[in-house]
């Protein structure tokens, strides 16, 4: 049988060593040797034997946190030994080494999988939190191990060495030590009373030494209590 679908390109990727990488832009590959974490519903395909939890809500505390919160990722741990393929609608995935002393603050819906190794929390995002589609809320990872995360589109990553500003919902990443804020893009006027609107009324203000990554696609803004509470229902897998 013949076929440029029989390419090396898109043959498994094999590696010695255990762990996450890319099988291609799209499509993460863990080859498992004890625990990882992922997105509930990413796995398109396994080999060998692999088996998988979804992580639900522990203690009172963290119960009522993921009421309030309204973001997060909701989680499955995936534990056992084979190979393990993600993927999420398509979207371009990219794998980040943390280091001892790195933090990074991920918007809940960029988070694809991550070693068990990391330590994470949902922390609120200082005074911009209110004009973004996770709510006040983000995903704060650290520790040392490897995170993969998803972008809708090629990335651009800006060097924070001047004011930068940032739709709320292109921003995916940045450094958790950046000082984050809340910034009126949009002059108000007797166009704005009229209607008129550019539609880019707010933005997202960081400051500090660091990087945001900002993708060039923008997450619908959550609609409606009905909307939030759902978004809230997801936290608890990561809280566990």
């Amino acid at each position: 049988m013949r076929s440029a679908l029989f390419s090396a390109e898109n043959l498994e990727k094999e590696s010695a060593q255990p762990g996450m990488r890319l099988q291609n832009s799209k499509m993460l590959k863990i080859e498992l040797n004890g625990e990882a974490m992922a997105r509930v519903g990413s796995m398109v395909a396994y080999q060998g034997q692999v088996q998988f939890q979804a992580l639900g809500s522990g203690g009172i505390g963290k119960f009522i946190k993921q009421r309030l919160t309204g973001e997060g990722v909701p989680l499955m741990k995936l534990s056992g030994q084979g190979d393990v393929f993600l993927a999420e609608l398509s979207k371009d995935v990219h794998i980040i080494d943390l280091e001892p002393g790195d933090a990074l603050s991920i918007n809940g819906s960029s988070v694809l999988a991550f070693d068990s190794s990391l330590s994470y929390d949902i922390k609120m995002v200082g005074g911009a939190g209110m004009a973004s589609s996770s709510g006040l809320f983000n995903c704060v990872f650290s520790g040392h191990g490897r995170i993969a995360i998803t972008t809708k589109g090629t990335p651009v990553v800006l060097n924070v060495d001047a004011p930068t500003y940032v739709d709320p919902q292109a921003a995916v990443c940045w450094s958790a030590n950046l000082q984050t804020g809340y910034h009126r893009a949009e002059q108000l006027g007797l166009g704005t009373l009229l209607g008129r609107s550019t539609g880019e009324a707010f933005t997202m203000s960081f400051a500090g030494q660091g990087f945001v990554v900002v993708q060039p696609s923008e997450e619908p803004p959550v609609m409606g209590s009905g909307t939030q509470q759902q978004q809230g229902g997801l936290l608890g897998g990561l809280l566990s």
